[in-house]
């Protein structure tokens, strides 16, 4: 499922095993109490979370065929995921994405819910890949591309042409803030920059407030309902 370390002010929040990371209920379910067991700590306005995972996936996107044997839990993986970016968004500390595997669909929108993504150059790719799969991208997928993509044109290529899009690719296009040679590389130069970030200081919850007022479309999409003025998010109970 996944695991947590902590080293300092950093918390390395890992999914473990050499599987595909699909994004099942259990999976949703233990990365949100872990991002809440995080949330809860004393020290976590003063610290960085990286996210990062074991063997060639970083996450291969919904449980498909667990949806297909069982189609009600299309709508239940989709709540859990809006559920988990709104946590992330809302969480008081930056993070950043370390993506050492291949991030396709949900688990393409999960690194990019980050605020920084590192990634491996040697393997792996960015890919939305409902246009091949023929599923049609929920309203709020968009909102996260269009928040973390600026160009239009990279934003046409990542979703009308399905783009597999590898590292060295994806710094071009803005997606990616930098490419390493390996997985070791791309974790190591995630725990610099989160360790950079720590040094500067700052107080997360400021800065917590700060990212949902930036992806304020995206926390609409997400959980329904968003106050500017008082920069409060707040749930109407008819998504989650």
């Amino acid at each position: 499922m996944c695991s947590l370390e902590k080293r300092d002010r950093l918390f390395i929040l890992k999914l473990t095993g050499d599987g595909e990371h699909r994004l099942n209920p259990n999976l949703l379910d233990s990365l949100r109490s872990t991002i809440n067991q995080i949330r809860s700590d004393p020290s976590s306005s003063q610290s960085v979370l990286i996210t990062t995972s074991d063997g060639k996936f970083f996450s291969n996107g919904y449980d498909l065929a667990l949806a297909e044997s069982n189609p009600s839990l299309s709508v239940v993986m989709d709540a859990k995921l809006r559920s988990l970016v709104a946590d992330l968004i809302s969480l008081p500390m930056p993070t950043i994405a370390a993506v050492t595997g291949h991030a396709s669909a949900a688990g393409c929108i999960l690194a990019m819910s980050h605020d920084y993504v590192l990634m491996r150059r040697d393997r792996g790719f960015l890919y939305m890949s409902e246009l091949d799969i023929e599923l049609i991208v929920p309203a709020w997928f968009m909102a996260v591309i269009k928040g973390k993509i600026g160009s239009p044109a990279a934003r046409r290529d990542v979703m009308l042409t399905a783009a597999k899009v590898t590292a060295d690719v994806g710094v071009k296009m803005g997606i990616v803030d930098s490419a390493y040679g390996s997985a070791t590389e791309t974790v190591e130069a995630a725990i610099k920059l989160g360790e950079e970030i720590v040094q500067r200081g700052g107080d997360g919850h400021v800065y917590g407030k700060m990212r949902e007022s930036l992806l304020r479309e995206v926390l609409i999409h997400t959980i329904g309902e968003y106050e500017s003025g008082s920069s409060v998010v707040r749930s109407t109970g008819s998504k989650l």
